[in-house]
C-alpha cells in the first residue's frame, strides 16, 4: 500500500463516527466510557473547558479566557471569567467587568460592572481601582461622585497604574482615557 493511500485511510478511519475518533463539544464534560477518554484534548479550549465544566480550575485558565474573548467567543469567554471570579481571582474580576460594562456575551450591565471593580480594586487591583474611579466620575453603574473618583484614580496612579497617571496628569480630563467611540455610552441620560 502507498504511504499516501495509508495516511489518508487512517485520517478516514480516526475521523469516522463511532471507530477511532472521540467527540468533544462546548456544552458539557465528556467523561468518556469506564476507562476514560482515550486521547483527550490537553492543550486545547475545548478540553479546558470540559475539565472547568468537571469541576477542575487551573490558573491559566484566564488567559483561554482573555483570548477566547479577543476572537469574539464571548459567551465561553463569559463563562471562564465567571467560574475564575467565583475563585477570587482579580484578573478574572477585571476581565468580567468589562464584558458587563460592553454586553460582550450578556446584557450591559454597568452596576455589575461597577460592583466587580470595586470588588477587585479592594483585592489590590490597580487597574481595577482606575476602572472604579472612572465609574465614580462618570457615574456609571454608581452614583456620580467626583471628589470619591479623583481620590479613586490617585489611589490607582500610586499604586502603579500608568492610565490613572496619565488622566491626573491631564486634569482629570475623561477623554484623555475614552476612544472617541465609546463617548456615547458616558452621555448623561435623561431617563
Amino acid at each position: 500500500m502507498k504511504p499516501v493511500a495509508l495516511m489518508m485511510g487512517l485520517a478516514l478511519y480516526l475521523t469516522a463516527p463511532g471507530l477511532g475518533a472521540q467527540t468533544y463539544t462546548t456544552e458539557g464534560y465528556n467523561p468518556g466510557d469506564d476507562q476514560g477518554i482515550l486521547n483527550p484534548e490537553e492543550l486545547s479550549l475545548r478540553g479546558a473547558l470540559d475539565r472547568m465544566r468537571y469541576g477542575e480550575s487551573h490558573p491559566m485558565m484566564g488567559v483561554l479566557g482573555y483570548g477566547a474573548a479577543k476572537e469574539g467567543n464571548h459567551k465561553v469567554a463569559r463563562e471562564i471569567f465567571e467560574r475564575i471570579t467565583r475563585e477570587g481571582n482579580v484578573q478574572g474580576m477585571t476581565w468580567l467587568s468589562w464584558m458587563h460594562d460592553n454586553g460582550l456575551g450578556g446584557p450591559e450591565d454597568p452596576e455589575a460592572a461597577a460592583e466587580l471593580d470595586r470588588r477587585a480594586m479592594e483585592l489590590g487591583s490597580e487597574v481595577a481601582a482606575f476602572n472604579f474611579g472612572l465609574d465614580l466620575l462618570r457615574g456609571r453603574g454608581v452614583v456620580q461622585d467626583q471628589q470619591a473618583g479623583e481620590a479613586m484614580i490617585r489611589k490607582a496612579a500610586e499604586m502603579g497604574d500608568t492610565s490613572a497617571q496619565h488622566l491626573i496628569d491631564n486634569d482629570f480630563d475623561l477623554d484623555s482615557v475614552t476612544p472617541d467611540a465609546d463617548e456615547w455610552k458616558y452621555e448623561q441620560r435623561l431617563f
